[in-house]
This record gives structure tokens, sequence and C-alpha cells, in this order.
């Protein structure tokens, strides 16, 4: 059978009738709403994005989110390649005339992509987190399409400039930036998706909407964060061998402004310097911060290029695909004025917070 896209958007909706309340968010100069059939949802998504809420208005980019059981739309669906050094299935798609249909493997949630159809579609409340990614994904496709270009990065501003943290996952980067937002100078601008692009000249740095997501490691040895765990738990945690509790994956957000009080989180500033992350966990050697050459140091370039991932739309309606290759050109001539600071030995986040303060953000 040949399905066009407004039969499959309307086989996701499934006859479901829309809430009249809806979220609005203003990200930078682009404003999206988010309509559901669930208010509860729309009541967990205005919480979860209370520092990026908008005024009513034409939306730029309009996303419906059905609340409903598991979409059977006997549509074959192709594994999407995971990055060098993933394992497992995550994501799956299909793609069709000026659409592409994403299926999460593991939660069955399904979302359709299109510049007409933005559907999110599944038990929406149960993997929220999943339909808070598909949000984020239409504004990174916006600054995408507006010659932003993606980093793996955490950001931090302070004195009106971002610092890049970017680094190998579970490299320690997010709990490296919650140190760093203890210092009341500092706020938070991204976790995971850092966007840079020349304007004038000055490189600058956006972030998204996309609150920390952290594991229990992180959690337990930071007082600010303990609220997060109860007493028992971050007990029984803390009396695991430190390897075996690094590598616990269980995932839990960080409300900054809950957290570290109101006016903690930015947008936008000029980008200063990039940090990467190259330390090593069980080395004895000391803390090193020094100065790297991304030209001859592709291994740097590689922890900080990005792919975009299965929902990036161009403006021409095609999909990136899986096997296309990052460039690392437009990297380099980004950041080629930028500093660029590598830290090796071994891991020490207090002493390294007290270099990127004196050093990298003084």
């Amino acid at each position: 059978m040949q399905y066009t896209v407004n039969d499959i958007a309307a086989a996701l909706i499934n006859g479901a009738a829309l809430s009249e309340n809806q979220l609005v968010l203003q990200l930078g100069q682009c404003r999206l709403s988010v309509q559901s059939n669930s208010d509860e949802l729309i009541a967990h998504l205005r919480h979860y994005f209370a520092h990026a809420l908008g005024n009513p208005g034409e939306p730029d980019i309009q996303i419906i989110a059905i609340e409903r059981d598991e979409p059977q739309l006997g549509i074959d669906f192709t594994d999407w390649k995971r990055e060098p050094g993933k394992t497992g299935r995550k994501d799956s798609y299909a793609d069709f005339t000026g659409a592409r249909l994403v299926r999460k493997v593991r939660t069955g949630m399904v979302f359709l992509q299109s510049e007409k159809h933005r559907i999110a579609a599944g038990a929406c409340m149960q993997h929220d987190n999943q339909v808070i990614n598909f949000i984020n994904a239409q504004y990174m496709n916006w600054l995408q399409q507006r010659d932003w270009l993606i980093c793996h990065a955490a950001g931090l501003v302070r004195h009106g400039h971002t610092l890049g943290i970017a680094g190998l996952s579970g490299g320690g980067k997010s709990t490296l930036m919650l140190h760093l937002l203890e210092q009341p100078d500092i706020a938070y601008l991204t976790n995971d998706r850092l966007f840079i692009r020349r304007e004038n000249n000055e490189i600058q740095a956006a972030g998204i909407p996309k609150l920390p997501r952290i594991n229990p490691g992180t959690i337990v040895h930071n007082p600010r964060l303990r609220p997060l765990i109860d007493e028992a738990e971050r007990n029984r945690l803390l009396a695991l061998p430190r390897d075996e509790l690094w590598e616990i994956e269980d995932k839990y957000d960080v409300m900054i402004e809950q957290l570290y009080g109101p006016g903690h989180i930015a947008s936008d500033s000029p980008l200063r310097a990039f940090l990467v992350l190259n330390w090593q966990r069980g080395s004895d050697a000391p803390l090193e911060l020094k100065e790297a050459d991304l030209f001859q140091r592709p291994d740097l370039l590689g922890a900080i290029m990005k792919s975009p991932g299965p929902f990036m739309q161009y403006t021409d309606g095609s999909f990136l695909m899986d096997h296309q290759e990052l460039n690392p050109q437009p990297y380099l001539d980004l950041l080629r004025d930028i500093p660029v600071y590598e830290a090796c030995g071994g891991i020490n986040f207090e002493a390294l917070q007290r270099s990127v303060m004196q050093e990298l953000l003084a």
C-alpha cells in the first residue's frame, strides 16, 4: 500500500481530540507550539520548559503529541546506524516523500517528521523525555537550517561569554558543569547540544531548552543534588565500588532554576573557549590543563563534532542519512580563532573547577 503523509498523520492521531490547552515556547527568535489530547502532558511540559515559556501567537513550528497505545502502522522500519562507541538498537526509521517516521525501538514511540506534520504518538507521559527530545529536535532543525553548527558539548556562561565543555560519553562534562554552577555568577546554557555560528566578527553560542539528565554517580557526591534521590537509596549507592557507581545509567532531570535559583539559565552568548575532557578514570597522573590545536588533534575535534540524528530535515525537505560522514571543515573554520583546552591526567573535578574559574572563565 502506498501511504501519503496525510495518511500517516491521521493514523497516528487516530481520531483523538486536541485540548484547547497548548504549550508555547519562545526559543531565541523561534516560537514553537505544542498541542495534545492530554492536558496532563501539556501541564507536565509547561513545568519542564518553565524557563522558555512564550506568549501566544502564530508559531514558526507546530507539534502535536498524542497520548495513546503503541501505534501499529504495518510499516517496515530500518534500524538507524548508531554512532561509533554506541551499541544496541535505539532508533528505526521509514522514509516517505517529504517525510520520515522514526520509531523508538525500546519504547514503541513513533514520530512523524515533515515540513507540515510534526507528531509524537504513543505513551507520551511514560516516555516524556522522548517527547521533550522531539520538541528540542524541531528547534535544532530550525537552528541548523539557519547555518548553526551542532556540537556535542555542554555550555556555561559567565561575564557574558560561553565556555563549551566536550568529552567522550561518560567523561564527566555534566558533573563538571554542575560543580561550576555552584558559582553564583555562572549560568547554564546547554547540557549536551551546543550550537555555534559566526555573527559579524564573533562566534556566537546558543543552547537548547534541554535540562541536564544525570546519573546517580553525579548526584550522590553533590550536596545540592541530594533531593533528587532519597537518603536510603543514596546510602545504598555510596556503598557501591566507585567504578560500579560510575557505570550506572539511571537518568534524573536537574531542574536548574529550582535547585540553583532564578536567572541561572542563558539562551546565547559569544563563545570564549572550548574545553575537551580527555582525562582518564583510575589514572594517578596529576590533572593537566593545556591548550590544544584542533588542526593537529582530530581526536579532540571528534569529541566536539556531533551528528544531528534521524530527525534532521534540510530546507529542501530531504533528510540526513545515517551513512553521511561528518565534515570537520566547518568546525575548523568556526573554531580556528577560539582557544581550545585539553584536560588530561587523572579525573579531579575540584582541581579542574579551580583552573576553569581562574583561566577559562575569569
